[in-house]
């Protein structure tokens, strides 16, 4: 997958997603995105997959398990980083993607699957109550400049 770290980067770098962190990705990519690919590897609870369409990577999600006191002890999976090449919008990719990581939630034990999104990404937000997702809670964070 370090092969695709540059696609992916500059997928995540599409101004209209919401992402200010990661615009106008150099070439080559900083070494800091092999770095967390690496640590999210070697991390049972988490997971970078992508989508492919014949050889091609056109999506990319990252998967965490989190396991809570709270809740009986629950696993909750949360979903983040979720994109989909814009050429190969609208065929399934984003669907077929969810649709794997909710499976993959209840097979690990999960009694919930939940996500944050970008509140300028509106299409996401109609595309993620399509799949059952709820709008439940107000979402808050906190940015730490280093």
């Amino acid at each position: 997958m370090e092969r695709d770290l540059p696609f992916l980067v500059r997928l995540w770098a599409i101004p209209e997603e919401g992402n200010k962190r990661d615009e106008n990705p150099s070439e080559p990519i900083d070494p800091c995105y092999a770095e967390a690919l690496a640590a999210i590897h070697t991390d049972p609870n988490n997971a970078l997959l992508v989508a492919e369409i014949e050889g091609r990577v056109v999506g990319a999600f990252q998967l965490t398990i989190l396991q809570y006191v709270a809740y009986r002890g629950g696993r909750v999976a949360l979903i983040e980083n979720v994109i989909v090449d814009p050429t190969a919008r609208r065929r399934g990719v984003g669907e077929s993607m969810m649709r794997w990581a909710i499976e993959e939630a209840r097979r690990r034990g999960c009694f919930r699957v939940q996500l944050t999104s970008n509140k300028v990404r509106t299409r996401a937000h109609r595309f993620y109550e399509r799949l059952g997702f709820v709008a439940s809670h107000e979402g808050m964070k906190l940015a730490l400049e280093p």
